[in-house]
């Protein structure tokens, strides 16, 4: 037996006002209102059997275009799905006892989508909830891409009619640590000779000189007293003395200038995927820039060691990388002057390029081996081009200047630590009293600073990173069984390792 209700309140409503007195209020009879106590998800087309724990009379369902009810017995009862949506049920006995009450939620096939994200999808664990008219989805996936992935998925399996709504979370850390190391060796030799001549006849006043770049010296009022004038980079060679009844001052200048510049920087950043983040650690140079008719303002130029990126976590915990280090300085190569005003060059080294690396990897985005040389003759036309003493009227200069430079970046994914466990170099710092200052010549009480901690998320060197994995801690070693005989180790000989080079024609 199977009846359906139907909406009749407003009818009982009227009824009740016309047969109620008007004269008093009667006191108001005890009710029992009952709600329903489970819910029932089905999906469109799908049909589920419920067996009651007692006999039933009537059959109510609030909204027949949703769901159907079939009573195959009078303790057995059919719920199929007929269209996304909700609605309740209510089973009663003869007596008009409530015997089942549910609400039912019909979805589209919610089975089939499970499924399919699981094929589509099979690291990811996601559960789709169907509601009045939408799918709720739940759970992690491993990157922010999957997110997208499965709201598109879903939205083209239910229909443009069903709204999806994503509660999805990543399993891979968003947050992006970026180290880059800037290795730089510049060598530099540089050799000059030049030869510079003076002479001066006292008793006539003749004086006759061959200089090359600076003055060799000045006689003094005797005869026999002469003052050289080193060269400001050179070793100078001098003679003075009489020659032919001439005072004669010479200077040989020969000068081997070896350089050796090193540079290590190691910038660290962390920004979370998808923003760009920056810093710069050095400082802005004023350049003075013309504005016609006299007027001048000044612009700020910025040097030092700076970093900007932008990260990108991708599936499985790959990292795309928007990277743009540099660093400069500043170099009296190339410095201008203007109004009195010496204004430095910039000296810069930058590198811009996208890469694709997991957690922990390294890589060599940019390298430079620059090797030149450079070599000048100054000499008198015609007198310098003289066998043997030609040399006496040039000047040659040599230089050579060899350059590498390798940049490499490493990324990470990182959480936050507590605080605790940061290191910082001040930590441990105190400041000497008056004994260990003057006495004991300190700077500071306590050697400050610490070993930095490694990033959380820092996968094994030699392993392939996981997604949101942790740095594996070395596995306790077994102890050994009582029936066998210590073996001594012996330590390992010590030998010399030499450094790889981290591209062709770079090595440190």
């Amino acid at each position: 037996m199977r009846n359906v209700a139907k909406p009749i309140g407003l009818p009982l409503a009227l009824l009740a006002a016309i047969a109620a007195p008007t004269g008093g209020v009667l006191p108001a009879a005890a009710q029992t209102v009952s709600g329903p106590t489970g819910i029932l998800q089905i999906n469109t087309g799908r049909g589920r059997l419920v067996t009651l724990d007692a006999p039933i009379t009537d059959v109510f369902v609030a909204n027949p275009g949703v769901a159907d009810v079939q009573v195959r017995s009078v303790s057995q009862i059919y719920v199929f799905g007929k269209s996304a949506g909700e609605t309740t049920i209510y089973a009663t006995s003869k007596s008009g006892r409530v015997v089942y009450a549910t609400t039912v939620r019909i979805g589209n096939n919610i089975d089939s989508i499970d499924s399919m994200l699981r094929l589509a999808m099979p690291d990811a664990k996601i559960v789709a909830t169907p509601m009045n008219g939408m799918v709720l989805l739940t759970g992690t996936v491993g990157a922010p891409a999957d997110v997208a992935e499965a709201e598109r998925l879903v939205q083209a399996f239910t229909g443009k009619e069903t709204q999806v709504i994503s509660r999805l979370k990543t399993a891979t850390p968003l947050q992006v640590q970026l180290q880059v190391r800037f290795a730089e060796v510049s060598r530099s030799f540089v050799k000059n000779v030049g030869v510079n001549l003076l002479t001066q006849d006292n008793t006539s006043g003749f004086q006759f000189g061959i200089a090359s770049g600076r003055t060799p010296g000045t006689f003094g009022t005797s005869t026999t007293s002469a003052t050289f004038t080193s060269g400001s980079e050179n070793g100078t060679i001098g003679i003075a003395g009489k020659l032919f009844g001439l005072d004669i001052l010479s200077a040989l200048d020969l000068g081997e200038t070896l350089g050796q510049v090193t540079t290590l920087t190691n910038p660290n950043l962390t920004a979370i995927s998808g923003e760009t983040s920056s810093f710069l650690a050095g400082g802005e140079i004023p350049i003075p820039v013309s504005q016609g008719l006299g007027a001048v303002s000044v612009e700020y130029k910025q040097y030092g060691v700076g970093l900007s990126y932008t990260p990108t976590v991708l599936a499985d915990g790959r990292i795309s990388l928007h990277v743009r280090p540099e660093v400069s300085a500043l170099s009296a190569a190339g410095a201008v002057t203007i109004s009195g005003t010496q204004i430095p060059a910039l000296t810069t080294r930058r590198a811009e390029t996208t890469v694709e690396l997991g957690s922990g990897e390294s890589m060599v985005i940019a390298g430079l081996m620059q090797n030149s040389h450079d070599n000048s003759i100054t000499k008198t036309p015609g007198l310098g081009d003289v066998p043997v003493l030609g040399a006496l009227f040039r000047s040659n200069a040599f230089k050579r200047n060899e350059t590498e430079l390798v940049i490499v970046i490493t990324p990470y994914l990182v959480k936050p630590v507590n605080a605790n466990e940061i290191v910082l170099p001040t930590d441990g710092y105190k400041a000497p009293d008056d004994f260990q200052r003057l006495i004991g010549g300190q700077l500071g009480g306590t050697t400050p600073g610490g070993e930095r901690p490694t990033p959380k998320m820092a996968p094994p060197a030699n392993t392939a990173p996981a997604v949101g994995a942790m740095a594996p801690v070395a596995p306790a070693a077994p102890s050994p069984r009582p029936t066998d005989a210590p073996v001594k180790a012996e330590p390992p000989k010590s030998k010399s390792k030499k450094g790889g080079s981290a591209a062709p024609g770079f090595g440190f």
